[in-house]
């Protein structure tokens, strides 16, 4: 019988005057990331690339609400926030949950940092 260990690092930063958390978790088939500022999973949305993407270099993603609020802004975030990481794991689905009282481009810049400090795969 083998076991597998699941990777998982965590940390917390302030950004922008707001207490920050990330866990990232590596999976097998997925990565999955918890980025809140609640202390809580908030929206959960999947993340996954294109595979029928003509351009290997710039795989186009595909977002998709599963939990929690559908809205325009979620899907930018999330994707801003999971695009470098599935290309980092090789082009892996990512699965992030968000709950943040700060989605400005500067926060979510300091956010996409503060997720690979989290680096696991």
């Amino acid at each position: 019988m083998s076991t597998t260990m699941i990777k998982t690092r965590q940390t917390e930063k302030e950004i922008n005057g707001v207490r920050t958390q990330v866990i990232c978790t590596e999976f097998s088939n997925y990565i999955f990331i918890v980025l809140t500022q609640y202390g809580k999973i908030g929206t959960l949305v999947s993340v996954t690339p294109e595979s029928k993407s003509s351009d290997v270099c710039m795989p186009m993603f595909t977002t998709k609400v599963l939990m929690g609020k559908d809205e325009p802004l979620t899907h930018v975030c999330a994707k801003n926030l999971a695009t470098c990481v599935s290309q980092e794991a090789g082009n892996r689905p990512v699965l992030i949950g968000l709950a943040l009282k700060d989605s400005s481009i500067e926060a979510v810049k300091l956010m996409r940092d503060l997720i690979k400090s989290c680096q696991v795969w």
